[in-house]
């Protein structure tokens, strides 16, 4: 059975910021797709993160700290449903689809180990962003959602809420195994495959940039990135 012609799910974070191993859940939205696409179920949250959310990070999802406070719910209790709604997925089989799923199960990844809750077994994995690098290797320009929303025709309304992101990225993934056949194979295979592609452009880029910076590095693992402390041990 390929993955598209099973129940899929899509998942996406907005979050305090860029830094995968510090940030903090703002919202997190999850899509359950039937084998035709269509949805059906969806599960948001909105989190106090329990931080200040820095002005930048706001401005690109519209969550202020005055809002998180006084709307969103503890962190911990949001944490611990999206872990619990994630692996009720990955249990039962269902591929969850993240675009550039490493910032969003690193984020978990911390965010559980933060607050002493079990990590994810975060498989299969679905990444329209490491699979775009794959499939599109010498293309040019922006890799974002958005620019690969236009290129390949989906429609992304709200960019930058999760909802609208989670949705998008399971249409972009529909859309490029439209245009690469190959992309569209069991679901488990897929991930395997993409934990090579990351590891090998993570490799090239990092090759490229130390021609000029000696001392560049850039991570590869996928879905999550290791741990930089022992604080972080276990994920």
């Amino acid at each position: 059975m390929t993955w598209s012609t099973q129940t899929r799910a899509a998942f996406d974070l907005e979050t305090t910021g860029r830094n995968s191993r510090a940030a903090r859940i703002v919202t997190a939205s999850i899509v359950v797709l039937g084998p035709d696409g269509s949805i059906e179920s969806e599960h948001e949250w909105l989190a106090d993160p329990g931080v200040e959310i820095p002005a930048e990070a706001a401005e690109v999802h519209g969550v202020t700290t005055e809002k998180a406070r006084a709307e969103g719910r503890p962190a911990r209790e949001v944490v611990a449903e999206v872990a619990t709604t994630l692996q009720a997925l990955f249990d039962r089989g269902v591929p969850v689809v993240a675009f550039n799923a490493a910032y969003d199960f690193t984020v978990m990844a911390a965010e559980c180990a933060r607050h002493g809750l079990p990590q994810l077994t975060r498989f299969p994995v679905l990444d329209p962003y490491v699979i775009n690098k794959q499939v599109e290797r010498y293309r040019k320009g922006k890799r974002t959602l958005g620019a690969l929303c236009e290129q390949y025709g989906v429609i992304l309304t709200d960019a930058h809420s999760s909802a609208a992101d989670a949705l998008a990225a399971a249409q972009l993934l529909d859309a490029m195994a439209g245009r690469f056949p190959e992309l569209d194979r069991p679901a488990a295979h897929l991930h395997r495959s993409q934990v090579d592609w990351s590891a090998a452009q993570a490799a090239d880029f990092q090759a490229y940039l130390r021609r000029t910076k000696p001392a560049a590095v850039v991570e590869g693992d996928w879905p999550v990135l290791a741990p930089h402390d022992a604080g972080q041990a276990g994920f």
